[in-house]
């Protein structure tokens, strides 16, 4: 999204059971679907990260955030206001983030590019590349005959018409039902596909028919590359994230939403069924999260501040096979509208403010354990009716997590062959017997996790 006043606006949460039409392409293409978000991260460093983390752990995609020319400024929605479709932003030139592509395939990680072509900017000036625009006029890309009619912000999101011919925040609205405009964003992702790039981020797809970018997704080189799209659930608005999924997966927001009530306000026990057992899309077009850059901000999400309850909820997502998970990785921040450390530059990770949460040892070492249960159903489920759970992923995994405020003993029963194991949580051996049976003890907000294929530490 464009900015804080944005996502605040539009962070409704709320459970209803929907209807998933049919499904065109979706879900990320390979046998990695989870992708580490790198926000604000510049090319050069998320190159570097690609190959010393990314790759060795086993992520399967990492997300950069909007390569195009945007307004100037310190904060950092400045790069969701595009002034032109170069790559001459703040986090990098056409160069770097080529090189950034080819580096993190070369690591075995793909490349999904966050995506803005709802909008232009809000005002007028001089780009980070140098292009002088005005609002509704971009030399050379558009004109004023490029935007849609209503120029006043979004504010009824009842109206199909208000919410997606309107203003978000007072973003110039590009009008995506003309053919010129559909030709240069289709234009703008082809670039970037001949760059290498994997997959698209729809940043504010909400505010685009689903027609319309149906429409321009049929005019890519590669018209079945990876789409996440942006859709925010709001109960009773006239815009729905059901209506999207035949251009690919959506975000569902309400299973962020409700991580962060279930794990501080209510029992883990509840998340037996989590996902359609819920209301939410199906599970092979949902794209989940347990924050991201927006949510973090308005508080609609747990975040990086809640210390065991975010990494458990972490843990949780990774362990839980219900969508396709992206890991935030972002940056310590007191104002909201603060923009990346060092204009993106990450040394190392843990300094500079930088939070590094893809390689944060609880949630990193799930990484291999997600890829190794792929597929397999949730067996085994025990939960205590309270803050205590635990469940199998067929026979190639086992996960335990203890929210109580108490260290937990118990025996647990899973579907594992007999042998000895190493709990990646802790680095330390359990012995499964011939019953499937071990015993071990959680301390309090601690987890444990099993898995086939990992038997040393």
């Amino acid at each position: 999204m464009a900015r804080k006043t944005l996502s605040a606006a539009l962070a409704l949460a709320a459970c209803s059971v929907v209807m998933t039409p049919s499904v065109a392409s979706a879900s990320p293409p390979g046998t990695k679907d989870l992708t580490a978000v790198l926000f604000e991260w510049n090319y050069g460093s998320v190159a570097r990260e690609c190959t010393s983390t990314l790759g060795p752990a086993g992520y399967g995609y990492v997300q950069v955030s909007p390569p195009a020319e945007h307004i100037q400024g310190s904060q950092w929605w400045t790069s969701y206001q595009p002034v032109s479709y170069k790559i001459a932003g703040r986090l990098g030139d056409r160069t770097s983030f080529q090189n950034m592509v080819n580096t993190c395939h070369a690591a075995g990680v793909k490349v999904v590019v966050d995506t803005v072509v709802n909008h232009m900017s809000a005002g007028s000036g001089t780009g980070t590349g140098g292009s002088s625009y005005t609002k509704y006029n971009y030399p050379g890309l558009y004109s004023s005959y490029d935007f849609d009619d209503c120029t006043s912000p979004v504010s009824n999101y009842s109206d199909r018409w208000n919410v997606q011919h309107c203003e978000l925040v007072g973003l110039a609205d590009l009008d995506t039902g003309e053919e010129y405009v559909r030709k240069t964003i289709a234009g703008y992702m082809n670039d970037l596909l001949s760059l290498g790039v994997d997959g698209f981020r729809i940043d504010a797809a909400k505010h685009i028919p689903a027609e319309d970018l149906a429409n321009i997704k049929t005019r890519l080189t590669n018209p079945s590359v990876y789409w996440k799209q942006e859709v925010i659930y709001g109960a009773g608005e006239a815009v729905q994230p059901t209506e999207y999924t035949g251009n690919g997966d959506v975000q569902e927001f309400r299973y962020a939403y409700d991580l962060k009530r279930v794990f501080n306000d209510e029992n883990l026990a509840y998340l037996k069924n989590y996902g359609e057992g819920w209301g939410y899309m199906s599970s092979s077009v949902a794209g989940v999260f347990v924050d991201n850059h927006d949510t973090e901000r308005n508080g609609s999400t747990l975040n990086y501040k809640d210390g065991a309850n975010y990494t458990l909820a972490n843990v949780f997502m990774l362990a839980y096979p219900y969508g396709a998970p992206d890991i935030n990785s972002g940056y310590e921040w007191s104002d909201a509208d603060a923009g990346p450390p060092n204009n993106g530059v990450v040394n190392a990770c843990w300094q500079d403010g930088w939070k590094c949460q893809h390689a944060w040892p609880e949630i990193i070492r799930m990484v291999a354990f997600r890829n190794a249960v792929r597929g397999q159903a949730v067996t085994n489920w025990w939960d205590d009716g309270a803050d205590a759970i635990a469940f199998g992923r067929g026979a190639k995994g086992y996960v335990a997590i203890n929210h109580e405020s108490g260290s937990l003993t118990r025996t647990y029963q899973t579907s594992l062959p007999a042998g000895t194991y190493c709990n990646v949580q802790a680095n330390t051996s359990v012995t499964v017997n011939s019953s499937g049976q071990f015993t071990a003890t959680l301390a309090s907000n601690t987890a444990l996790a099993i898995y086939a294929g990992k038997s040393t530490c």
